[in-house]
């Protein structure tokens, strides 16, 4: 009976992390276009067929390669090198509106736009700038829901400046990770594809300089919404030309997913937030592990460094008296040799959010888990904090409108550098 039980509670499980994934991929908009094609098409079996929808505009021209601006120049009745002029003001120009293609035909452009097409850039809601020069952007999406975005630069010792960008790929997220802000305020839909690319555009205007690194650390689960996320690690790969090596995504854990994603054989890093050493703490600590036994994940990891050559990183969020005792480390260090090389430890200071009781461990702490890790043989460094002051560091990102969007849509009006005290939402923070 106590087996049976056990199964029947795993199965549960199985199957709640399934309906998650499905939930994540139909928005509240899709959801009630699809249940007004049940009254219409349940007899003609049509139902599966219809796409998902996650926006009021589908013809959306960021996010398209230049061969499909190619075709669809000549779907309009234009020469194929229409498209190239269309990819070259996307992506190099960064023009965003389509009357403004000045190099287009006024005829084309009013056409594009006469059948729905847009460019698909959103405007900057708020700007938040850290003493640290770390920035962090609420973006207005079209439905008027917020979504965060973080631009982090580091000058290296001969002036050079490398510019990360921590972009989100959910509004909110379901997963609800005990130490993470962003699950606490909800979840609402999956980004487009388009919508993520626009977050590195938005950085790069802000700060007047490329973007080097990327990294998919925002706001939600990229696992959630590989597809799109796919989709946006080729815009920014082949269209805004940011190397595979310099893009990383991250993810808690995601059942099957990570083998979809090795399929694709990116050059690009994977990060699994593990948190703890055995499968026990790791629940506590991430709720959504109870789906994804930890025996899985590693073996996953490991399946994913044969098929890709690529080295996974372990991300680690050290919590005062809850995984950073000695031990643990010790028990983390006999679990990555178990399963074998390619592993990179990546420490978390714990940065400090409202609703919890987690701290901050000491540096002493620190530095005593990451010699054990490295006594070892372990590979492993400890993440600088950056953004804190606004909200914006590692685990922090949330805002009121991730959830319920603005009640009314506002003009274009960016607030850059808010004071703290006038902040719109003192508890947005950026997740990097």
């Amino acid at each position: 009976m106590v087996r049976g039980f056990e199964f029947s509670d795993q199965r549960f499980i199985n199957l709640s992390m399934a309906l998650l994934q499905f939930i994540c991929s139909v928005t509240p908009l899709a959801r009630a276009a699809r249940s007004r094609a049940i009254i219409v098409s349940s007899s003609s079996r049509t139902l599966a067929t219809l796409p998902s929808i996650t926006t009021t505009h589908s013809n959306v021209l960021l996010g398209m390669s230049e061969q499909q601006l190619q075709q669809l120049a000549i779907d309009f009745g234009q020469q194929s090198y229409r498209g190239k002029q269309l990819h070259h003001l996307l992506y190099k120009r960064r023009v965003k509106d389509i009357q403004e293609f000045s190099q287009v035909p006024l005829a084309f452009r009013t056409e594009l736009q006469e059948a729905g097409w847009v460019v698909g850039r959103s405007s900057v809601h708020t700007s938040v700038t850290a003493a640290d020069g770390t920035i962090k952007l609420l973006i207005k999406l079209e439905d008027n829901r917020l979504v965060e975005t973080v631009g982090i630069p580091v000058t290296d010792d001969k002036g050079s400046v490398r510019l990360t960008a921590c972009v989100s790929s959910q509004v909110g997220c379901p997963l609800r990770c005990s130490f993470c802000a962003t699950g606490k305020g909800g979840f609402s839909r999956n980004l487009k594809g388009h919508e993520i690319v626009e977050q590195v555009l938005a950085i790069e205007e802000v700060f007047n300089n490329r973007v080097t690194n990327v990294v998919f650390m925002g706001m939600g689960e990229p696992m959630l919404n590989l597809k799109e996320v796919l989709a946006a690690h080729r815009c920014l790969n082949k269209d805004v030309q940011i190397g595979q090596r310099m893009m990383t995504i991250s993810t808690v854990g995601v059942p099957n997913t990570i083998k979809k994603l090795a399929s694709h054989k990116l050059q690009s890093t994977l990060a699994l937030s593990l948190h703890a050493p055995n499968q026990k703490l790791r629940e506590k600590i991430v709720p959504s592990a109870k789906a994804y036994p930890l025996e899985a994940i590693m073996k996953d990891c490991r399946d994913y460094f044969h098929e890709t050559s690529r080295r996974v990183s372990f991300e680690y969020t050290l919590l005062a008296g809850v995984n950073d005792d000695v031990e643990h480390a010790k028990e983390l260090a006999e679990l990555l040799h178990q399963w074998g090389p390619g592993y990179h430890v990546n420490l978390i200071p714990f940065n400090p959010i409202e609703g919890t009781e987690y701290k901050r461990p000491y540096r002493k702490a620190i530095s005593i888990f990451q010699s054990m890790l490295e006594s070892r043989k372990i590979t492993v460094s400890v993440r600088q904090t950056r953004g804190l002051d606004a909200s914006a560091a590692c685990g922090q990102l949330r805002n009121d409108f991730q959830k319920v969007p603005l009640a009314a849509p506002s003009n274009d009006d960016i607030q850059l550098d808010p004071e703290p005290e006038h902040e719109p939402e003192p508890e947005a923070a950026v997740a990097c």
